[in-house]
């Protein structure tokens, strides 16, 4: 009989993501039936009314309705942007999407950073002494 499979803690969570590389996902819990169901379930209903207005708008544009000429092109667009949506959705429920980069400062922006924040402090300090010399007078 297999051991079980126990949960990392938050904290070995957190030091994992802390010594990933910048490319590397850290996969959390297994990817849920029921979250898996509603995104295919949307996916069928999405498609199915996609199908069905473009079923009804080629219809009327054939009858003579020009103005749902651009149904006719729109619907199956939105069809498509649904099945890639739900791709990418299951994709990333299972762990397997494509692992997003994570943004490091370049080398010379923490330098100008720093020049930036005592820029601010210094305004921030004289805006003070300037109001308090203001309100003296």
């Amino acid at each position: 009989m297999p051991a079980a499979r126990r949960r990392p803690s938050a904290q070995a969570q957190a030091q994992a993501q802390a010594q990933a590389p910048p490319y590397h996902v850290v996969v959390g819990e297994p990817p849920s039936s029921a979250r898996l169901f509603r995104l295919h379930a949307g996916l069928v209903a999405a498609v199915s009314i996609s199908a069905s207005a473009f079923g009804i708008e080629i219809v009327r544009a054939i009858g003579g309705n020009t103005l749902s000429w651009a149904y006719v092109f729109e619907w199956p667009l939105l069809g498509g942007y649904s099945i890639y949506m739900w791709r990418r959705l299951v994709r990333e429920e299972r762990g397997t999407a494509a692992p997003r980069p994570v943004a490091r400062p370049a080398d010379g922006d923490e330098v100008a950073l720093a020049a930036w924040n005592r820029y601010l402090a210094d305004l921030h300090a004289f805006d003070a002494a300037s109001k308090r010399s203001h309100r003296s007078t």
